[in-house]
């Protein structure tokens, strides 16, 4: 009974907060802590921009992730979401804090009736590579040099198509 009841105490200390122009310091600040490389204003326009897509993640009241998406037109004007960072600072991971922010874009997506999720990884990267597969995310496809700054350069697109799922319930 222990453990169950420190898990739940645990997940109810997450919490999701939007990124609005008051808080983007704090997206900037873990991503800054978080990611090998440097994002630009556009980034964080795109972030704001896809409102409820993108969330700061907070344990405890304090601010240790975020998931920031950008919405995309496909040809034919179907909607996908694009997920541009997805992170969480390295002493809260394993608390579910990923799978919260993640969790939560899948849900959003599926009721907003998108078809697609999907995202970069570095190729070398096995621990996101993995995550994203216990949510049903595919590897569809490898891009040579995606990265300039960062070794190696190659990225995985992963891709998880929502419609299906939301056909079967």
């Amino acid at each position: 009974m222990g453990a169950g009841r420190r898990r739940m105490e645990m997940a109810a200390a997450i919490s999701l907060d939007g990124v609005r122009d008051k808080n983007v310091m704090q997206l900037k600040k873990l991503n800054t802590a978080l990611f090998p490389v440097r994002y630009n204003d556009k980034y964080y326009a795109d972030a704001l921009a896809s409102g409820d897509f993108t969330k700061l993640a907070y344990f405890s009241d304090i601010c240790v992730g975020s998931i920031a998406c950008r919405l995309e037109k496909k040809e034919g004007g179907a909607i996908c979401v694009y997920i541009m960072t997805l992170g969480v600072l390295a002493p809260y991971r394993g608390l579910g804090i990923g799978t919260k922010l993640l969790s939560h874009v899948l849900d959003l997506s599926c009721k907003q009736n998108i078809s697609e999720v999907y995202l970069h990884v570095q190729t070398n990267n096995d621990d996101a590579i993995a995550f994203y597969k216990k949510f049903g995310f595919e590897v569809v496809d490898t891009i040579q040099n995606y990265y300039t700054n960062i070794s190696p350069p190659d990225c995985y697109v992963l891709s998880k198509s929502i419609a299906q799922d939301h056909a079967k319930k």
